[in-house]
């Protein structure tokens, strides 16, 4: 039977400001792909992201480009190889997924060998500011279990015996987006471990995290920006103890349950990461967070509003989706 797909950009505004060291936005923007096959439709969401060279329009070309192989059948397997891993792919990949659960009546979490899916609890994100800005907004979120904070520049130890103080309850992963460097790494480090962060991510420029492989870790080291599929991480297993795994950087959930089983089979941690998207977005990443250690699935909850149906958050503790939504 037919399939046909649809392309639909999004917008979706973002509560106050959102800011790394990269730059600041207040609306995240999306794509979703729609792929319906007779009565049945199955749906996807992806965001483009700069850091990766990707546009809005970009990704919808790209995602063009793959029509006439999706619209002929093209399946899960064919799609990792018709398609290079980014947000174009994501799309269309957890749109096949949830197809086909809505096809064939199969939740996707079984197909993923999950018979029973699990609430987890989130990461909660306090954006880059001033050491009295984030340690306001550490106190305003002090009841949350794990913090990510948003850091990656001069003022970096301020800001987090500011948030440290603010939350003294909470777990913390420190964010620095590629914006340390060799010089300031060590004392960053044991900082953040006196103050008893758990996990730092991409704390270097990817392609300049050699020091990694030559210096103590204190604190546990994820990449992120430099790992974008499973073939990128046996070249990292002697600089990092984690990996931060993204639909967005994999190419769909496809990808990222294999990334999910190399870094296993590598000893490194998993964190389930993301953009910031809607519940959309998330709800395939459900699947990657019931096995890994640290959860960041928290789009939703940086948002102004977000898309309905959407995902059940109680505080940090985030639910499996519902049929409707995904999955």
């Amino acid at each position: 039977m037919h399939l046909h797909l649809e392309a639909i950009p999004e917008a979706f505004p973002i509560a106050g400001r959102f800011v790394i060291s990269r730059g600041s936005k207040t609306e995240a923007h999306v794509i979703r792909v729609v792929l319906r096959r007779g009565v049945h439709s199955g749906q996807g969401e992806c965001v483009p992201y700069g850091r990766y060279g990707e546009t809005i329009q970009s990704v919808l070309d790209q995602i063009e480009a793959a029509r006439q192989f999706i619209e002929s059948g093209g399946d899960l397997d064919g799609l990792q190889h018709a398609m290079s891993p980014g947000a174009a792919r994501n799309a269309i990949d957890c749109a096949l997924w949830d197809l086909t659960a809505k096809s064939t009546g199969v939740p996707t979490f079984q197909t993923a060998k999950i018979p029973t899916p699990r609430n987890v609890v989130t990461a909660y994100t306090l954006s880059l500011g001033t050491p009295e800005e984030m340690g306001a907004a550490a106190r305003a979120a002090a009841h949350r279990p794990l913090l990510k904070i948003k850091v990656g520049g001069e003022g970096d130890l301020e800001r987090l015996a500011a948030v440290r103080k603010g939350a003294p309850d909470s777990a913390i992963v420190v964010d620095a987006n590629e914006g340390w460097t060799d010089s300031n790494i060590e004392t960053n480090m044991a900082a953040a471990a006196a103050l008893g962060v758990v996990l730092i991510e991409q704390p270097l420029p990817v392609g300049k995290d050699e020091i990694l492989s030559r210096i103590e870790h204190p604190v546990s080291i994820c990449a992120d920006e430099s790992v974008h599929q499973s073939l990128d991480l046996a070249t990292l297993a002697d600089r990092y103890d984690a990996v931060n795994i993204k639909l967005d950087k994999s190419g769909g959930l496809t990808e990222a349950l294999e990334m999910q089983r190399v870094a296993n089979r590598l000893g490194l941690d998993v964190m389930i990461g993301c953009m910031v998207g809607t519940s959309l977005a998330m709800a395939p990443a459900i699947v990657l967070a019931q096995t890994a250690k640290y959860v960041d699935l928290d789009g939703p909850l940086l948002l102004a509003k977000d898309r309905e149906p959407g995902l059940r958050y109680e505080g940090s503790t985030l639910f499996p989706p519902r049929p409707e939504l995904w999955g």
